[in-house]
């Protein structure tokens, strides 16, 4: 169902999540950022209403009830979507019209599908997600809140992806392995180990990355 959202974030990313959402149909009346050279312009031909940290108030006075964080960093964007559902605001689930998505597949509020994606059977999003575009998950993989999928990603089936997991650009996880809450992965690598918590890989097969 088409609704009015509110955009928290006005750079590179922001600007392909306003595309998603009116390609999906939802109005875009307000922007937020904290770049002060942005306060007062318009951004994607939407009004930049003010800094995220009155955008609570100005949804709740001007009875806007949903809101997605486009931006890129993991941490930011899932610390500033908690902050704006413990307001009471609801986050947009945003998918793009030309995402194939099973219908068993659930997408967590506030998470954001890009163009070209397709996900499979029983796969589960969870809140304020980032599938970039082009990326590709098979059956049953589990993504945690506040990861990024990078363009080109693919998840053989049963991937489990942690919280705020980040997945470089072009890089494939082999079925069944699961990357820790905060891994990441270098551009083009294929993972086919588990990865911990908090760690980085590269390469093909992805190793350990060098500090």
């Amino acid at each position: 169902m088409p609704e009015q959202v509110m955009v928290l974030g006005a750079g590179g990313h922001a600007k392909v999540v306003i595309d998603v959402l009116r390609a999906a149909g939802h109005d875009v009346v307000a922007v937020f950022d904290d770049d002060p050279a942005r306060q007062g312009q318009a951004f994607r031909n939407a009004p930049v209403m003010g800094v995220t940290d009155v955008a609570a108030s100005w949804a709740i006075a001007a009875g806007v009830s949903h809101f997605i964080v486009a931006i890129g960093r993991n941490e930011a964007r899932l610390r500033l979507g908690h902050r704006l559902e413990a307001a009471g605001l609801r986050p947009l689930a945003a998918v793009h019209p030309s995402a194939v998505l099973a219908p068993s597949v659930v997408v967590g509020g506030g998470s954001v599908v890009m163009a070209g994606v397709c996900i499979n059977a029983d796969s589960r999003l969870g809140r304020h997600v980032i599938v970039n575009t082009g990326a590709r998950i098979d059956h049953d993989c589990l993504i945690g809140d506040g990861a990024h999928l990078a363009p080109g990603t693919v998840l053989c089936g049963n991937v489990q992806v942690g919280e705020l997991a980040f997945l470089g650009a072009g890089t494939v996880v082999i079925p069944g392995i699961g990357m820790g809450a905060g891994a990441a992965t270098g551009a083009g690598s294929v993972v086919v180990r588990p990865v911990p918590e908090n760690k980085k890989v590269r390469g093909v097969p992805a190793r350990p990355a060098m500090e």
